[in-house]
């Protein structure tokens, strides 16, 4: 009877691995959910360098025409035209790579579980910890990494118009030097100011429908809104979650801690704090196409750049395996200006 079987090294077996480790890095990323091709996606991915050569994508923001209700009645349009003004954004990518090594067949003899197996768990926890470690960076502006830990683009601070500080600071060292935890009446400031801004008010996430917006708040302001007992806090986003029978089958809802003023409140302890101010944690409230993600060509596993190597050393007594993307990831900035991102610092420490 003829079987078909694929040897360990073989390419085809290769290219399964690789397919696996993509699908199961990309189911429990937690960005996973909030990415999409779509403009109304807070994560949008990008094709273009998936079907051609190129190191970044060129973003282009088209601003709206002016509000000034055209030209009435037979009056002369000719000559009173609008020119369309358009602003850049270029996201780069660039290959990022880790490997493992076994120490020899006697070493491998010693321990009950498999070299290959435990490498591809290890690779897939890797990458799953880095592509949800470079969104928050970039999105809540961490200039303190390295650009391989912000999506392989220099992470930037936020303009000054995308702050919304507690009532009665003015700068995030006025935070770290107070006590002003987080408050949900912070979160309705930063629903006003994203719906207000002069210029590009920040577009929110349709889903089902209904225009929403996603905040992101560390663990640690959790626990301050959970413990408050402030009148439009932790227990009134439950009442009002319950009693609006805010229940849906989007992804982005799942895990979701509740939902107030239309805002779907998530919670990651990889929000980070603000740079020198450990006191002070940079919550972040995120519109439509908060961030754009790319992936390069040439590489097994779907829309996601990934790679599987596997390596043998010192006469086949030692196995290497490394996996590789060509990626990138960057919050979406026009005219110097973030343009779906409002950060909202806040003084948080551990309790108890």
């Amino acid at each position: 009877m003829a079987k078909t079987s694929y040897g360990v090294n073989d390419a085809e077996t290769v290219k399964i691995w690789s397919e696996k480790l993509f699908r199961e890095t990309l189911k429990e990323t937690y960005i996973g959910k909030f990415m999409g091709k779509g403009s109304d996606s807070l994560i949008q991915t990008m094709p273009d360098l998936q079907k051609s050569a190129g190191d970044r994508v060129r973003v282009t923001l088209r601003m709206q025409l002016a509000k000034d209700g055209g030209i009435t009645g037979d009056n002369t349009l000719e000559g009173n035209e609008e020119a369309l003004q358009t602003y850049t954004d270029d996201l780069l990518i660039d290959q990022q790579r880790k490997a493992v090594r076994s120490g020899g067949r006697m070493s491998d003899q010693r321990i009950a579980y498999n070299i290959r197996s435990e490498a591809k768990t290890a690779l897939k926890d890797f990458w799953r910890d880095l592509l949800d470690t470079a969104f928050f960076n970039q999105v809540c502006g961490n200039t303190a990494v390295a650009d391989k830990l912000a999506g392989n683009n220099a992470a930037v601070a936020p303009d000054a118009n995308h702050f919304v500080y507690p009532t009665g600071d003015t700068s995030e060292s006025d935070v770290n030097s107070g006590t002003a935890t987080f408050t949900m009446a912070q979160l309705d400031y930063a629903v006003e100011r994203a719906r207000t801004l002069s210029t590009n008010p920040i577009r929110p996430i349709v889903i089902d429908g209904e225009e929403k917006y996603v905040a992101f708040l560390h663990p640690y302001s959790v626990t301050d809104l959970r413990t408050s007992s402030t009148t439009g806090d932790w227990k009134d986003i439950q009442k009002a979650a319950m009693q609006g029978g805010q229940i849906s089958k989007n992804p982005i809802y799942t895990g979701a801690l509740g939902e107030w003023n239309n805002v779907i409140l998530h919670q990651s302890t990889r929000v980070p704090a603000a740079p020198s101010l450990a006191n002070v944690r940079r919550n972040i409230l995120c519109g439509a196409q908060a961030a754009t993600i790319a992936f390069g060509k040439g590489y097994s596993g779907g829309e996601m750049s990934q790679r599987w190597v596997e390596k043998e050393f010192d006469y086949d007594n030692q196995i290497g395996v490394s996996s590789a993307w060509i990626w990138g990831l960057k919050k979406t900035r026009f005219n110097s200006a973030d343009f779906a991102t409002l950060v909202m610092p806040s003084y948080a420490i551990a309790h108890g």
